[in-house]
């Protein structure tokens, strides 16, 4: 099975500016997220992007690079636009990895893909984890999903879903009932194209959550539960702190 990915790599961060370039052993961060990509056994990948910096960044450790507008809202349509500059056929499937990700598993990335391709009905795929922390479960920073017998997302929220009528347990939260979703996606270049043209949904706009525009226009998301989560991606100083010393330097 084929697949693509892409990266979309944006230099302002409030909270850590120039993030894909802020070096790990001398290397951009962004050429581990690259390498992780590539070790996943994706046909292509690329960086889509619409710095300078990070353009010559990303050339210089040989990733295709594809300039994009600089007015995207938000990854998905920074995709969108990469997918037609490219010319990407519809049916293709193309994983969306952030340029802050690069602990995230080649394994996990394609096995996001592979999930999509098995389920044509499917428009997106995504990944999610069982929540075992009951603060976890409470916290609105934690994106909660819950899908059907099938594995399809009914419906995502920071709120805790689905809600115990009784109350959580004081010591913890019942095995299997909540998932915490993760920000790995795959999508069909089809459904890429479509996306710039959907309105957002109110359900969006209160959650602050983009993947409920794809449900609110009927396009369907599987969502496969990983065992384990991955390591947390690259917000702040201290993250980068914290995946230094879990990263060996590029050909080491």
């Amino acid at each position: 099975m084929g697949f693509r990915v892409a990266i979309p790599a944006r230099y302002a961060a409030s909270r850590l500016p120039g993030k894909p370039l802020r070096a790990i052993h001398g290397r951009p961060m962004l050429e581990y997220v690259f390498r992780q990509a590539v070790a996943s056994g994706a046909d292509e990948v690329v960086v889509a992007t619409d710095d300078e910096r990070i353009r010559e960044a990303a050339a210089g450790f040989g990733a295709t690079v594809v300039m994009t507008s600089a007015d995207h809202p938000s990854g998905t349509d920074r995709l969108a636009e990469a997918a037609a500059r490219l010319g990407w056929d519809d049916a293709q499937v193309v994983v969306n990895l952030q340029g802050d990700e690069p602990l995230m598993p080649p394994a996990l990335i394609r096995r996001v893909a592979e999930n999509l391709a098995r389920f044509p009905e499917a428009g997106i795929s995504t990944v999610a984890t069982p929540i075992g922390h009951r603060e976890e479960v409470l916290s609105p920073h934690a994106v909660k999903v819950v899908t059907d017998a099938l594995g399809f997302a009914l419906y995502f929220s920071r709120a805790p879903i689905p809600h115990c009528r009784d109350g959580l347990p004081p010591d913890g939260v019942p095995g299997g009932i909540y998932h915490r979703h993760l920000g790995l996606y795959a999508y069909r270049v089809a459904v890429l194209r479509r996306y710039p043209g959907l309105a957002p949904s109110d359900a969006e706009q209160r959650e602050h959550l983009e993947q409920l525009r794809a449900l609110h226009h009927g396009i369907r998301i599987h969502v496969h539960i990983a065992d384990k989560a991955p390591p947390a991606g690259v917000d702040t100083e201290a993250d980068l702190a914290r995946v230094n010393p879990l990263l060996a330097p590029p050909g080491a």
